[in-house]
């Protein structure tokens, strides 16, 4: 069974490759505001943490996780942690996804954002600011740390796969008055990757949700789904759809299982894989060069 063999070689590489990152701390931990974010009253309740999942979050941060030099291709992706917008895994779908990435010469930026919304408003729209201001935030230090300006991109599962698209379609409008000149510097991210994502679709029908507004100006999106997911990969094929209709580059891989949630975590089924199928994407798409392709499992 070749393609069983070759998907466990590239488990066990993949494995590896995570292990030697683990120790790797941030390089930098960084306030995504100045102050208290727009909307956001004082509080003095803190954040809840059990292990690495995280709620009551109203302190957004980004920690930075940057490869060895001497492999910097470059790309930087601000990563979205999942949890329903009620929390953030920040490990499998966060810390961890930012070491791998800087085993194949990318910064990874693990963005802890705002949840869970305060009563009465939609669970994204903190977290799309968040997003939005950490985009110009990380684009603007960009000469600092050596970051190309137009390779800078993003990641996110489930909720954070929401939270990917949200931020790839609403570029052209922030969701908060401007504070600074970190708001004047621009926060489209230059390619979107949406792992598992859910709330994409409205519920029960085969449309976008209003705050997914799909354009000709959408960066390109790398999409990731198991058919099995109770989250419904409706919410995968009609975003690819729409990407396609309006004739943005976009890839879509929908597996037969793997239920959802998966995140890094190694396992004998396909969707496991996923992590070399975005390589093999961004090396396709001119986002990282031909020659990371042979740090790359065949």
């Amino acid at each position: 069974m070749p393609i069983r063999t070759s998907a466990f070689a590239w488990v066990c590489t993949f494995i590896l490759s995570v292990a030697i990152a683990a120790a790797a701390e941030p390089a930098l931990t960084l306030d995504v505001w100045p102050a208290n974010p727009p909307g956001q009253a004082p509080s003095g309740k803190p954040e809840q943490w059990t292990k690495k999942r995280v709620t009551d979050v109203t302190h957004p941060t980004l920690a930075v996780f940057r490869p060895e030099k001497a492999s910097d291709t470059g790309v930087c992706v601000i990563v979205c942690p999942g949890g329903g917008y009620k929390a953030l895994m920040m490990d499998y779908e966060g810390e961890d996804v930012a070491r791998w990435l800087n085993t194949i010469g990318v910064t990874g930026i693990v963005l802890k954002y705002r949840v869970p919304a305060p009563a009465g408003t939609p669970g994204y729209v903190p977290a799309l600011a968040d997003a939005q201001r950490s985009m110009s935030l990380v684009r603007s230090k960009a000469a600092e740390w050596g970051i190309d300006l137009h390779r800078i991109g993003m990641l996110g599962f489930s909720a954070g796969g929401h939270l990917t698209a949200a931020t790839c379609t609403n570029f052209d409008k922030r969701s908060y008055p401007p504070i600074d000149a970190i708001d004047e510097v621009d926060c489209r991210p230059d390619f979107g990757v949406s792992i598992y994502p859910g709330g994409v679709v409205r519920r029960g029908s085969d449309q976008l949700s209003p705050e997914i507004l799909v354009s000709s100006q959408t960066p390109p999106m790398f999409i990731v789904q198991a058919n099995d997911d109770p989250v419904n990969a409706d919410n995968s094929a009609y975003l690819y759809l729409a990407l396609k209709h309006a004739h943005v580059p976009a890839e879509l891989h929908i597996y037969a299982t793997g239920g959802h949630g998966f995140g890094l975590r190694p396992s004998n089924k396909p969707c496991s894989t996923w992590p070399q199928r975005l390589h093999e994407w961004l090396i396709s798409q001119g986002i990282l060069p031909a020659a990371a392709s042979a740090n790359r499992t065949q």
